[in-house]
C-alpha cells in the first residue's frame, strides 16, 4: 500500500484502509465503473441518480467541483465521494450555496465491500475535513424514495432541511444537513 500520505489523508492502521485525495494517476474510467456498480441497485429501483450511468467526462467534471476522496484497500479503490467546500459557488442549490455549508456528493462504496463500515469512515473523514475548511454544516441529498439512505444519514446526525428537484433526476431529493459547530 502506498504510504505517501497528504495532509488530508487518513489511514486505519488496523484494517489498512486508506482514505486519500484522488490523484492524477488514478483512473477516472475505473472510478466511473465503481460509481455505476455502487448506484446500480438504486437505478434498478427506478431512481435516476447521475452516477447510475454518467460518462467518464461527467465524472471528471464532478470531481473537479470539489475535493474528491477515495477509499483504498489492498491498493484498490473501493469507495469515493466528493466534498465541495463551503464558499464554493453552487448555483443549482440555494441551500448548498450558503457560505457556511459544505456538501458531500457522489458517495459510493463497491457493492461487494459495503456494510464493512468504510462508507461511515469516509463520511467521518469528510465531515472532519469540512470542519478544517471552516464549514458550520455539511449537507447531502438523496431521493426521498431512498428511505434506507435517509435513515442512515439521520443516524449520523443529519436533519431534513429541504427538498430539491435536480434537472437530471426523476425524483425529488431530500436535503439533509449536519451541524459541525454549535449554534451561535
Amino acid at each position: 500500500m502506498r504510504r505517501d500520505l497528504g495532509p488530508s489523508d487518513t489511514i486505519d492502521p488496523v484494517g489498512e484502509t486508506l482514505i486519500r485525495r484522488l490523484r492524477d494517476d488514478d483512473s477516472l474510467e475505473l472510478l466511473t465503473g465503481l460509481l455505476h456498480r455502487a448506484y446500480a441497485e438504486l437505478g434498478a429501483k427506478g431512481f435516476h441518480y447521475k452516477a447510475v450511468d454518467q460518462s467518464v467526462e461527467m465524472t471528471r467534471t464532478r470531481v473537479a467541483k470539489g475535493e474528491c476522496y477515495v477509499v483504498e484497500r489492498d491498493n484498490n479503490v473501493v469507495g469515493t465521494a466528493v466534498l465541495q467546500p463551503p464558499t464554493s459557488p453552487v448555483p443549482w442549490c440555494e441551500y448548498y450555496d450558503r457560505p457556511e455549508v459544505a456538501n458531500i456528493s457522489q458517495l459510493a462504496i463497491e457493492p461487494r465491500h459495503q456494510r464493512r463500515g468504510w462508507g461511515g469512515q469516509l463520511m467521518t473523514h469528510l465531515e472532519e475535513r469540512a470542519r478544517v475548511l471552516r464549514a458550520d454544516e455539511v449537507a447531502v441529498d438523496t431521493s426521498e424514495g431512498a428511505t434506507h439512505l435517509i435513515a442512515l444519514y439521520e443516524r449520523r446526525g443529519y436533519r431534513h432541511v429541504g427538498f430539491a428537484q435536480w434537472s437530471h433526476a426523476n425524483f425529488r431529493s431530500v436535503l439533509l444537513s449536519k451541524r459541525l459547530v454549535p449554534e451561535r
